[in-house]
């Protein structure tokens, strides 16, 4: 006789079968919440107990599900049903040319996700090999590659751009996408400072560009949606505090310099970042590109940036949602990094050199907090209140959630949060889907660049006060950090010549 996990798996096999990607959700999360029971974050006892008795109501309720799993009772209530372009003609003649700028993983997926409207007519990287394998997976071979994203640009059958590349060649190829007349969907985080998102927020107002950023779990993982549905709702009360854990970065030894790979351009790659050699381990593993670029200052912000763009992200919005409208006061904690640091820069430049282990407290008007630290669950928690929820990608969980079984939200809660746009019922192309309805309807997107910058600065102002020991006072009006000049000289970055952006007029179209 088959046990409840056989039985649930085995439920599931039968349902991708029979049934829609949606109730596949359904099924797949209910599995999630009895197979993690270790995932969930550490709680006070009372709450944990309650948490507890959560998952045992999921177990019955899935059980009662699966027996209906073919009905509409099964899908989930977050999904609206208006028209979306998934119900749109896919005709040739309604389909879009994207141009994709840096071909690794990142663009891989989203172009798995998001083919069905899209033709890809234009691929660039530094890599040649990179190229010529998403050319022949995502367009038969019959795209035009090219090594300088420029020639992209120039072209007028392309409809929109998409940034894929590592997060030091975000900033300069926005811009002047936007300035080509071209809508955008840029990658996470978008800039390596504080000053550049400054200039992508006045090129986008001026420009009018639609502009959707990579921060996706505010469209394709709808636990994300729902958190903030019931935040909206008032479901945890006045929010005190939010905590984001987003875990911590990798260490390695010293990483040899060795020979560039024949198919890589590495003084490209580099771009506007310092000259330096091209490093790999002997194992493979460690290097100082392609995935491995995240742990490096020069090319990203680390752990802060790469999954603070997700986590800060949704606490910053569940803190707008509840009436927080003014940025931070101060931000400090401490952090631990692989190497010393002077002067806000790493002695040590043969080895990865972001923070492996942080806790930073940013304070806000009213006396609201933020925490962005490492060491536990990966996910957000709320504290309101009237109760606080844990999100993340897989489960929420927490009492304000029992509580919907006899008080559930609004027919309309999750399309208040969403802002009436459409919801595609493919939630893994529903942040694509957004964008290229915005494009269409020249919306503003979910995701885009001026929210994006509200919480990317404050993932900015914690990776400066880890480089430099000490906390910061913060002048959000005019995005200054106070009384300290060394500080204010980490807002920005100088560009290596020959890989400035490039400020032309305008395309008006």
């Amino acid at each position: 006789m088959l046990n409840r996990g056989a039985r649930l798996r085995q439920n599931i096999k039968v349902m991708e079968n029979e049934s829609s990607l949606v109730v596949n959700c359904v099924v797949r999360e209910s599995l999630a919440r009895l197979s993690h029971y270790s995932d969930f974050p550490t709680y006070p006892r009372s709450e944990g107990l309650l948490i507890l008795s959560e998952i045992n109501q999921q177990r019955r309720k899935f059980l009662k599900t699966t027996a209906i799993a073919g009905s509409a009772a099964t899908v989930p209530y977050f999904y609206s049903t208006p028209k979306s372009l998934a119900d749109e003609s896919t005709s040739k003649n309604d389909r879009m040319a994207i141009g994709v700028i840096g071909a690794g993983g990142m663009a891989n997926g989203n172009m798995n996700a998001a083919k069905k409207w899209l033709d890809v007519v234009a691929i660039a990287d530094v890599d040649k090999g990179r190229a010529d394998k998403f050319n022949k997976q995502h367009s038969e071979g019959k795209a035009d590659t090219y090594e300088d994203y420029r020639e992209i640009l120039q072209r007028d059958d392309i409809d929109v751009i998409h940034v894929a590349t590592p997060d030091h060649w975000h900033t300069k190829p926005l811009i002047e996408a936007m300035l080509a007349g071209k809508d955008v969907y840029c990658e996470k985080p978008l800039t390596l400072t504080i000053d550049e998102g400054k200039l992508i927020r006045k090129v986008q107002k001026e420009t009018g560009r639609v502009v959707q950023v990579g921060t996706q779990q505010r469209s394709t993982f709808p636990l994300f949606v729902k958190a903030m549905a019931m935040v909206n709702e008032g479901r945890v009360g006045k929010i005190q505090r939010v905590q984001a854990a987003i875990g911590g970065a990798p260490s390695c030894g010293a990483i040899p310099v060795v020979d560039v790979p024949k198919n890589l351009n590495w003084d490209r790659w580099l771009g506007p970042a310092p000259s330096v050699d091209y490093r790999l381990s002997e194992n493979g593993k460690n290097t100082n590109c392609h995935y491995e670029f995240r742990w490096w200052y020069e090319y990203s912000g680390g752990k802060l940036t790469d999954w603070g763009a997700h986590h800060v992200d949704i606490s910053n919005w569940a803190l707008k949602l509840n009436g927080q409208t003014e940025g931070p006061l101060s931000i400090g904690g401490k952090a631990t990094h692989p190497v010393e640091f002077k002067n806000g820069v790493a002695v040590d430049n043969d080895r990865y050199n972001t923070a492996t282990s942080f806790q930073f407290n940013v304070a806000y008007p009213g006396g609201t907090e933020m925490v962005i630290r490492n060491d536990t669950d990966n996910g957000v928690l709320i504290e309101g209140d009237k109760g606080r929820i844990f999100v993340n990608r897989r489960k929420l969980v927490g009492a304000p959630v029992e509580e919907l079984k006899d008080n559930p939200l609004p027919e309309d809660a999750i399309s208040k949060v969403y802002r009436g746009m459409p919801m595609e019922h493919n939630e893994r192309a529903q942040h694509w889907a957004n964008f290229l309805h915005c494009v269409k309807t020249r919306e503003t997107p979910i995701s885009d660049v001026h929210t994006h910058m509200e919480m990317l600065n404050v993932c900015h102002l914690a990776g400066i006060s880890a480089r430099l020991g000490r906390d910061l006072k913060w002048d959000d009006a005019n995005e200054q950090i106070v009384g300290d000049e060394e500080a204010n000289g980490m807002l920005t970055r100088p560009y290596r010549e020959g890989y400035e952006i490039e400020m032309k007029e305008a395309v008006v179209s």
